[in-house]
């Protein structure tokens, strides 16, 4: 029986991830639960796999949840808040298995407290790896931590690498990565158009069910370029060996082209619980919830290759990553700044890219060699893009 918290529980990745749990609660058991607000979906999920401690980041909805659980079946569940409690309950004693899933920069530090006390990490956080990059590495290596991708593309390719592959290690006989991409919403709306696109509109995802922030990243295809620099720090490969390919159907998820000629897809149906499953149940398998993916209903597949003019924040993530240094960490936070400016209906859909390209050229690629070094990027990143924003209006 394996002890597992799950960092962002009610997320999509969270609530995906609590399925899987549930079918395998022979294996697994809940030791912690986090959120940040959501107290009504927490209070549910607590009632159904009883956590021995919960962390509601927001210390007025942590007191909320402290009251709905006084006189409930779960009132011993122990209630802590702030974003430090995050830490704690990564790495609790009886915790073997750290779901990483809290969206954004809010993940790094709990993710990184995971890895550096050598739990399993379970990494649907990508920002975590794209702002701490060799030092969240180096952290996993020095522990003796297992990091397990369950982005649906880098769980993909891991799946696709060598038998007993470490996150981490160089393939050498891997030549290129084939990451693939829906293409979100927009992929065949005509660019001069895209100046007028609502939120509404950038949202709607046509294949995944995620949120908010996430859903406008892959409509502008940063959660792509984002990838792009997970990917590259996962399986140590030069960006240039990295090729993006827009895969409507994301039936597909991600390709390892070998010397040999050989090329490795893994495929299934888009869902979540795929990859979580492979995660949680590596070096077996286990059953995931997901219907048989059934060939016949696919047809066909499309191939395409981006345009960068249609996605500049994909050009972006790709001159971040070359750059080095603190550069993606720059990136990630003007994104994050941009994307919620946008949500609020503050700045223009392309106005996204704009800023984010502003931000980066008032940085230079210092070398990242600290936690504190890159905080205090990711802090100037944000105020430089709260400036230009308030530049354009």
């Amino acid at each position: 029986m394996k002890g597992i918290c799950i960092l962002g529980a009610t997320g999509s990745i969270g609530v995906s991830t609590l399925d899987v749990v549930a079918r395998h609660s022979d294996k697994y058991k809940v030791i912690a639960l986090t959120a940040n607000t959501n107290i009504d979906v927490l209070y549910e999920q607590c009632i159904v796999h009883t956590p021995e401690y919960v962390v509601v980041v927001n210390e007025e909805k942590a007191e909320l949840f402290k009251q709905k659980i006084k006189n409930s079946t779960v009132s011993d569940i122990k209630v802590m808040s702030g974003a430090k409690s995050l830490e704690v309950v990564s790495t609790l004693d009886n915790v073997d298995s750290v779901m990483a899933a809290i969206v954004g920069a809010a993940g790094l530090l709990s993710s990184l407290a995971a890895a550096k006390a050598g739990k399993t990490v379970l990494l649907a956080n990508k920002e975590s790896l794209v702002m701490s990059g060799d030092i969240f590495m180096q952290a996993v290596r020095e522990s003796g931590a297992k990091l397990l991708p369950i982005d649906s593309e880098h769980n993909a390719i891991f799946q696709c690498m060598p038998a007993g592959y470490v996150a981490g290690n160089d393939v050498k006989e891997a030549r290129r990565i084939l990451l693939t991409a829906s293409g979100g919403p927009f992929r065949e709306t005509p660019v001069e158009e895209l100046h007028d696109v609502t939120v509404a509109q950038a949202v709607a995802h046509p294949k995944w069910s995620m949120g908010r922030k996430i859903s406008v990243d892959s409509a502008t295809m940063m959660n792509k370029g984002l990838e792009l620099i997970e990917a590259c720090l996962l399986f140590n490969m030069s960006p240039d060996d990295i090729q993006v390919v827009i895969h409507k159907q994301s039936i597909i998820h991600s390709m390892v082209d070998y010397v040999d000629g050989t090329v490795l897809a893994q495929m299934g149906n888009p869902d979540m619980r795929v990859p979580i499953a492979h995660a949680m149940a590596w070096p077996d398998r286990f059953e995931s919830g997901v219907e048989p993916l059934n060939i016949f209903d696919v047809k066909q597949m499309d191939f395409a290759e981006p345009s960068l003019e249609r996605f500049p924040c994909l050009r972006l993530a790709y001159e971040a990553i070359k750059a080095g240094g603190i550069m993606p960490t720059v990136l990630n936070a003007a994104n994050e700044i941009a994307v919620d400016e946008f949500l609020n209906e503050r700045i223009k859909f392309t106005d996204i890219s704009v800023v984010i390209e502003q931000c980066m050229s008032n940085f230079s690629a210092d070398k990242a060699d600290s936690l504190e070094h890159i905080l205090d990027a990711d802090k100037q990143a944000r105020d430089q893009s709260y400036k230009i924003i308030k530049e354009m209006s």
